[in-house]
């Protein structure tokens, strides 16, 4: 119980501290932020897709398991915190690509956000593992969880 609600108490001040900061970084910066964490993640999963689906690249299960160790590490960082007020439009690296509605339907998005972690952080334990198989079915479901969002929320160029 202890353990409990000092990581409670801890994740809400991360929260707070994540928020103070947001606040103070211009939109743009924020957009830029985000944009980059997308395409770092893109990047990575890309790495694992040229292993385990395309067959590309020569599996090698160390760098599948780094490429997943990033995904699950920057699912895990906050990025929530990049979609604050007045970064609904606008530009970063490049001009925003997110729907309005994105900042009307709260609580949808949490949904999906929670299960992209969830499936991100699985991916991570899976490919620990090194079973290829289990790799590519994992990864699927990442890409699932990516593609949710990216339906409802995500103006396509």
């Amino acid at each position: 119980m202890k353990k409990s609600i000092k990581h409670l108490t801890f994740g809400l001040a991360a929260l707070a501290i994540a928020a103070s900061a947001s606040a103070q970084t211009k939109p743009e910066d924020l957009i830029k932020y985000r944009q980059s964490g997308y395409t770092f993640m893109a990047w990575n999963m890309g790495k694992i897709k040229a292993q385990v689906v395309d067959g590309s690249v020569p599996y090698n299960k160390d760098q599948v398991a780094a490429a997943a160790n990033l995904i699950a590490a920057t699912a895990n960082s906050g990025m929530g915190a990049l979609y604050a007020p007045g970064t609904d439009k606008g530009k970063g690296w490049k001009e925003t690509r997110v729907k309005s509605d994105f900042f009307k339907e709260q609580d949808e998005v949490g949904k999906i956000a929670v299960n992209f972690v969830q499936q991100a952080n699985k991916l991570q334990q899976v490919a620990a593992g090194g079973d290829q198989a289990a790799v590519k079915a994992q990864f699927g479901e990442v890409g699932k969880a990516c593609k949710a969002c990216h339906d409802k929320y995500r103006i396509e160029d």
